[in-house]
């Protein structure tokens, strides 16, 4: 959904994507290199940092959603196929389907652009050298914004403002279904076996979290414990909780904390 939303609605609509692939189709554009050999290439260094960073389980997703993506590119780029309606219409209808296929990738713990990555890289090192979490939205809003003063300067005015309303269709149609991925999530797990759940989140994600004492109606003596993620994390948590059976989970969005 992704590749064919960029391939054949935005670029002959004068759009571009956002992120790193947004970046490789300028470098396409200004050097007529082709343009899934140039996302490929521009993805390569990120996820390569996530690789290292993040550990190869947390990438393997990424790797196979930029891969898809990047096949889905080069086929489509050869289909004919055209919208016959305005640029702000084609765009805005390609914004959406270009938003809904990124859900579906977010939804289910992959991403195959290298900005979110290096949010997600930023942020751990950030939280692991203070003890703050900190959401991922204002790194992307900086890296995004870098995006399009390069289009605007590069390429067009017209490309850069279609390409700013691909932005914000795609995010509201991302923050829609995936419950605003970009802000931090709290967690609360109940369980009667805490410890082990406690040494894989220092463990795998370096997380601490607050421990109190609950009794359930039915179950008897349990332990709640409470710890915030970010939405990336949020995948190998599941994963954690998976492999140390017997709790039960309730994730939600956190708009701030406050210190």
């Amino acid at each position: 959904m992704a590749s064919f939303s960029v391939a054949c609605i935005l670029l002959p609509n004068d759009a571009i994507d956002y992120g790193t692939a947004g970046i490789a189709i300028i470098i396409s554009k200004l050097t007529g290199f082709n343009l899934a050999l140039c996302i490929l290439f521009v993805f390569l260094p990120f996820f390569l940092a996530g690789i290292f960073v993040l550990g190869k389980k947390s990438s393997i997703k990424s790797i196979i959603g930029s891969l898809v993506y990047t096949a889905g590119i080069a086929y489509f780029e050869k289909i004919p196929f055209e919208i016959d309606t305005e640029h702000f219409i084609a765009v805005a209808i390609g914004g959406a389907i270009l938003g809904a296929g990124l859900s579906l990738i977010l939804r289910f713990g992959g991403c195959i652009d290298g900005s979110e990555i290096l949010a997600n890289i930023i942020v751990r090192k950030l939280s692991h050298k203070t003890g703050r979490n900190y959401p991922l939205t204002y790194i992307l809003i900086l890296f995004n914004a870098g995006v399009y003063v390069a289009a605007f300067l590069l390429i067009n005015r017209n490309a850069a403002l279609l390409s700013l309303l691909v932005y914000f269709v795609a995010t509201m149609i991302i923050d829609h279904f995936t419950d605003h991925f970009e802000a931090i999530k709290q967690v609360t797990i109940i369980t009667q076996k805490p410890q082990a759940i406690i040494d894989a989140l220092m463990k795998k994600l370096d997380k601490t979290c607050t421990i109190m004492d609950s009794k359930g109606a039915i179950a008897g003596e349990n332990t709640t414990l409470i710890c915030y993620v970010n939405y990336f994390e949020l995948s190998a948590l599941r994963d954690i909780l998976s492999e140390h059976g017997q709790s039960f989970s309730t994730v939600s969005t956190i708009d701030e904390i406050l210190r």
